[in-house]
């Protein structure tokens, strides 16, 4: 592909219409996952480090998305943990043990699901939160680039990876890393890992609402909070999910 805007839709379009094609099997049973975790009055709390956070964004409080649902993030440790913001740093997602520190601050009960997120699958504070998300007995959908994990060594004492522990594994379908578009000296540009994982998520989300629609049930959706009655709407279904729902900062 040429180096240029065009060449990167190209690599771009491609990439999404495997992704999206290519593992309907798993969106579903993803989808299964999550419905069956909020008719159990659950909640789906999502996690992403570095610009994996994006993939929580994409699912928590969104426009169209699924009032129930909580975004957990390394920034929690200062927001809800009164750790000093200087702990905040590039390397932090590579600590196993601020794993445990997340979900003792998240407000976490039996029936909630998770969604993780990391292009890589390796670091330690990802892997360590898999890991306790399967040991604490929920469900577990993790969102990966399988052509970049099975690459890299991981960086959990365990040696394990991100998709080693979850219920069902959604590849993004990014290359080796992520970048798609090689440069004349070396290296490449274009990231794709952010575009599909929110393609994933937006095709899990629209599975579960259909699971809902089919069987007669209401599905809990956000309206976007700037049309009128935005608002009013989704303050009233977030209300059933007081304490339980977080948007961060």
């Amino acid at each position: 592909m040429t180096l240029s805007a065009e060449g990167y839709l190209a690599t771009v379009t491609g990439t999404i219409e495997r992704v999206a094609t290519g593992q309907r099997e798993e969106v579903h049973r993803a989808a299964d996952l999550i419905t069956a975790a909020l008719r159990a009055d659950g909640v789906v709390h999502a996690f992403g480090t570095g610009h994996s956070e994006a993939l929580s964004m994409e699912i928590a409080g969104r426009a169209g998305g699924l009032v129930p649902t909580n975004r957990i993030a390394l920034r929690d440790l200062v927001l809800y943990g009164g750790e000093p913001a200087d702990i905040l740093g590039p390397t932090l997602e590579r600590d196993p043990t601020v794993a445990h520190r997340l979900y003792a601050l998240a407000p976490v009960r039996e029936p909630d699901v998770f969604v993780v997120a990391s292009n890589s699958g390796v670091n330690g504070a990802i892997v360590e939160f898999a890991s306790l998300v399967k040991e604490r007995g929920h469900g577990l959908v993790a969102i990966t680039s399988r052509e970049h994990s099975a690459q890299v060594e991981s960086r959990h004492p365990s040696g394990r990876k991100l998709a080693d522990f979850a219920d069902v594994v959604l590849d993004n379908g990014a290359p080796y890393g992520d970048a798609t578009l090689p440069l004349p000296g070396g290296g490449a540009v274009g990231a794709v890992s952010s575009i599909t994982a929110a393609l994933l998520a937006q095709q899990m989300v629209l599975e579960v609402v259909a699971r809902l629609v089919a069987a007669g049930e209401t599905p809990p959706v956000y309206l976007s909070a700037n049309i009128p009655a935005g608002d009013a709407h989704n303050h009233t279904l977030e209300a059933r999910y007081a304490g339980r729902i977080r948007r961060g900062a």
